[in-house]
């Protein structure tokens, strides 16, 4: 099946929020389902930024209805690809068939996600494209990106069911280390912490703030301070410190994101611990702590290259439940 004839090809910016709204509730239903999140904080926030008209993308229109929608925003000298999502098409009778992805919601993404490739492509000011739309399950748009000559690294959902997990966990650190809860101040030390840890690491080729102090900064701004993920919990999150320098070597940050579940947004121990126990005990102290607030399962992400973090929390009961894309665009290597 193929777009209606009528489909048009619009700036973001010329329309309002209500004329979005029908179609973000119909993605919010797919949050729920699919990963059970709750889109409405960030539904929300999408549209204070369709009222503003500062929001850079595309929506497809087919016989006056927003049906579709890419948006994108400029991180100094690169893009990133906020979101896409089209309307499934309506059956026969007038009612959507589900939240089942048809084919021809497929190829207004497509459409939609080629415009902005286009569209940034050819910005003299843009020399790097990422994306991760977690919501479209892997090789939905691989063709899109393709075309385009994006690389494109497969990454895993991975969830834990709470059932059973204990609310205080055992706690076996080294004597010469010492856990607390997160706190505002931690934000420098850990950026710095992230920064170190993700050298050369394959999460660094997919998002490049993790190469340097400040951009991991800006990602836990993100994360902290702005609900970039869920709502975030500091009673969930924690971090290692050696006592004597009083030095950050190992985090768990994470956020609810729905009346049901949790998730783990950022994880990393410095080189030198690793091996030594610490991640498993940060995810333990994280599931725990998820386990008082009462939700009932925990998920985080991981790349699939990533073999030694995939096969730690497989051994902590996490199950890959959904596989998404990354996909990343750089103009030195055209």
């Amino acid at each position: 099946m193929t777009p209606g004839v009528s489909l048009e090809i619009l700036d973001l910016r010329h329309f309002t929020a209500p004329l979005l709204r029908p179609l973000l509730e119909t993605e919010g239903d797919v949050w729920q389902e699919r990963l059970h999140w709750d889109y409405r904080t960030s539904a929300r926030l999408l549209m204070q930024y369709l009222d503003s008209r500062m929001l850079p993308g595309y929506a497809a229109v087919d016989a006056g209805r927003v049906t579709g929608y890419a948006f994108c925003v400029y991180e100094e000298t690169k893009a990133v690809v906020g979101d896409v999502f089209a309307l499934p098409q309506a059956s026969s009778n007038g009612t959507r068939p589900g939240h089942e992805r048809t084919q021809s919601a497929l190829e207004i993404e497509v459409t939609l996600l080629r415009h902005l490739f286009e569209t940034l492509q050819n910005s003299p000011h843009v020399d790097r494209i990422e994306s991760q739309l977690l919501l479209h399950p892997s090789g939905a748009h691989a063709r899109a990106f393709h075309e385009a000559s994006f690389q494109i690294y497969r990454r895993l959902f991975m969830v834990l069911d709470l059932a059973g997990v204990p609310s205080s966990p055992h706690l076996n650190l080294p004597p010469e280390l010492e856990m607390r809860p997160w706190r505002d101040d931690d934000l420098n030390a850990a950026g710095k912490l992230i920064s170190e840890a993700y050298a050369e690491h394959p999460d660094s080729v997919i998002n490049d703030q993790y190469r340097s102090a400040h951009g991991s900064l800006r990602f836990l701004h993100n994360i902290v301070r702005y609900s970039g993920c869920g709502i975030f919990s500091p009673q969930v999150s924690h971090i290692v410190l050696e006592r004597g320098s009083r030095e950050v070597v190992g985090l768990v940050l994470g956020s609810r994101v729905s009346g049901t579940s949790g998730h783990i947004t950022q994880l990393c121990v410095r080189p030198h611990y690793r091996r030594r126990g610490l991640g498993r005990l940060l995810l333990n102290v994280a599931a725990a702590a998820f386990v008082r607030q009462g939700l009932s399962e925990v998920s985080l992400t991981v790349t699939e290259a990533n073999t030694r973090a995939i096969d730690l929390y497989r051994s902590e009961g996490y199950e890959c439940r959904h596989t998404f894309d990354a996909a990343v665009w750089r103009r030195d290597v055209i």
